[in-house]
């Protein structure tokens, strides 16, 4: 089997004419999209349940690596908010170690993806179950926000949606104002500031603004929370606060603390646990991924290896977890500014990972003074951006009512249960209703003389029918049980079966059922116009071995001569292939 090429993004770009200006496009572009990735990156973490600098770890090592190994010239990858939804249970459930050990099995299982070059196969997963879930990704994540931007205390945070939004019910009394007024702020930037300067990040202005008005409202004795108060890390014993100016370290994921602080035990029932939610987060990121790919596709001309980016994502996920970093997948939202901002090839994403560590080295300290209320902010916005809830009212409106009922399915579900039950029931929701459809194109009509001038002269003791459609397990049994339902002077049944384009073991099946009922009536079966791939089939079957009561022929005037020669024996005494 030949494995998707590594570095198929660089190649391309190499291939296009690398020079110059694409270098300073590079440039440009990476140092933007850094700027506005270190905010996203920080909250992004905070949200999973995990300290800010691990967002921060995740650019800072996936990124490159994905740009480096994968198939998308423009794709950016880091954080997003589409797994908050499934990271902040795991977090909950196995701790720091046990998300890390998860995102480095949804890292084989896209590796595995990509070396089964299974990105075609993403493509098929239906748009309303791809709406539904994020849009319900957004509302979980826009509900979460609400306990920084109103600085809510909450002694425990719950797993389930219903029982979040009772205790942010109970611990409205506890809004406190310093907190509010800087989450209204920085909401009031992020929504007039891009109309007004497109070219300037908003986020990077709404955090500026955040922070000053933060330190404003301190200074008049209004308590604003911050990142430096939440958060914390040791140097030689010594707590210091927000997150610390320094690399990484390596360490094994299951050597980190689980949700009880003690180390992991590696274990069978432990890899059994994390399974499901490692398949969903592999999922979830190959359909974001290669969707941004798609996205920047049509944004730029350019094509990507849905495999490679697939290979890309995996090495990126199995590697950063060893250095901190938690899940990471191509942005929409980054990879379209990646492209505005004039980039060329991966470089800009190498780029932007380089901000990030600029960041980490020398501004590290600064974080501390960011306002817990306008990172609350600044999700919410990525919340209503990933929610596309004019897209969702569009879809409500015009789509068929079995597109509605799969989006509402994904969308309750994500809400009030989780992501990877919502994906598995609407995709066999969708599954069902294309089986539905497709069975509907099937049917069995019967071919009367008056409609066929082959047929007219024919006696009452020939049948004559026509299948038109696919016949498959959801079909068959009902257009093959037709052919049951005739006159009991029937002695020769003509079947025209040119409509067919496949059938298959079910259709084998309820085929044999119907050749033993005619056996029993003493009724021959007369197949025309099957194409050779039936054909095939049937004989692999045995169906063609069936003497004197099923015959082959070509079209619907050999059955005619076939019917005429075999109605004065009243049966049929050979076959004939």
């Amino acid at each position: 089997m030949n494995l998707p090429p590594l570095f198929a993004a660089w190649r391309q770009a190499l291939r296009a004419g690398y020079d110059a200006h694409a270098l300073r496009g590079d440039v440009i572009a990476g140092l933007t999209v850094g700027i506005i990735a270190i905010p996203l990156a920080m909250a992004l973490a905070i949200a999973v349940g995990v300290a800010p600098q691990q967002g921060l770890y995740t650019v800072l090592i996936a990124a490159p690596l994905i740009a480096l190994m994968g198939g998308s010239r423009f794709n950016v990858s880091g954080p997003t908010a589409a797994f908050v939804v499934i990271l902040l249970p795991i977090t909950q459930q196995f701790g720091i170690g046990g998300l890390l050990l998860c995102t480095m099995l949804a890292g084989l299982i896209l590796i595995a993806l990509g070396l089964l070059r299974a990105g075609k196969l993403i493509a098929f997963v239906p748009y309303p179950v791809t709406l539904g879930f994020t849009a319900g990704i957004g509302i979980v994540i826009a509900t979460l926000q609400l306990k920084d931007m109103l600085g809510l205390t909450i002694a425990e945070q719950p797993q389930h949606y219903v029982e979040q939004l009772i205790q942010l019910v109970r611990a409205l009394p506890s809004v406190q104002p310093g907190d509010a007024l800087v989450a209204m702020i920085c909401l009031t930037v992020l929504i007039v500031w891009p109309r007004l300067v497109p070219k300037v990040p908003g986020h990077l202005v709404a955090l500026v603004v955040g922070a000053l008005a933060g330190m404003a409202l301190e200074s008049s004795n209004l308590a604003v929370a911050t990142l430096g108060e939440r958060f914390s890390y040791m140097v030689d014993g010594v707590s210091q606060p927000g997150i610390p100016p320094f690399l990484p370290d390596f360490a094994w994921p299951w050597l980190l603390p689980g949700a009880d602080g003690k180390p992991l035990m590696l274990s069978f029932e432990l890899f059994r646990q994390l399974l499901a939610p490692a398949f969903a987060i592999a999922m979830l990121g190959a359909i974001e991924s290669l969707l941004c790919a798609v996205v920047t596709d049509g944004m730029t001309g350019s094509s990507h290896d849905p495999n490679a980016e697939l290979l890309g994502q995996g090495i990126g996920n199995l590697i950063a977890p060893l250095f901190g970093g938690i899940t990471a997948t191509a942005a929409i939202a980054r990879s379209a500014t990646n492209v505005r901002a004039g980039a060329f090839s991966p470089l800009a994403a190498i780029i932007h990972a380089g901000v990030v560590l600029v960041a980490i080295l020398w501004l590290a300290p600064l974080f501390s003074y960011l306002p817990m209320a306008a990172l609350g902010a600044l999700l919410l916005m990525v919340a209503w951006n990933m929610s596309e809830a004019p897209h969702v009212l569009r879809t409500l409106r015009i789509a068929p009512r079995s597109d509605v009922l799969v989006l509402l399915t994904c969308l309750i579900l994500t809400v009030l249960f989780d992501m990877v039950l919502a994906v598995g029931v609407g995709l066999l929701l969708a599954a069902g209703l294309f089986i539905k459809r497709m069975s509907e194109l099937t049917d069995t009509t019967s071919l009367r003389s008056a409609q066929n001038q082959l047929l007219q002269d024919l006696p009452e003791h020939v049948a004559a029918y026509a299948i038109r459609g696919p016949l498959f397990f959801g079909a068959a049994e009902k257009a093959l049980s037709v052919l049951r339902r005739f006159n009991p002077e029937v002695k020769i049944v003509i079947v025209d079966i040119s409509g067919v384009p496949t059938l298959d073991m079910t259709a084998l099946a309820a085929l044999e059922n119907v050749l033993l009922d005619y056996r029993k009536q003493d009724v021959a079966l007369i197949l025309c116009g099957s194409n050779a791939r039936i054909r095939l089939k049937l004989r692999r079957a045995g169906i063609h071995l069936l003497e004197g009561q099923l015959y082959y022929v070509r079209d619907l005037a050999q059955a005619r001569a076939k019917a005429l020669r075999l109605l004065p024996a009243s049966a049929p005494t050979s076959a004939v292939s």
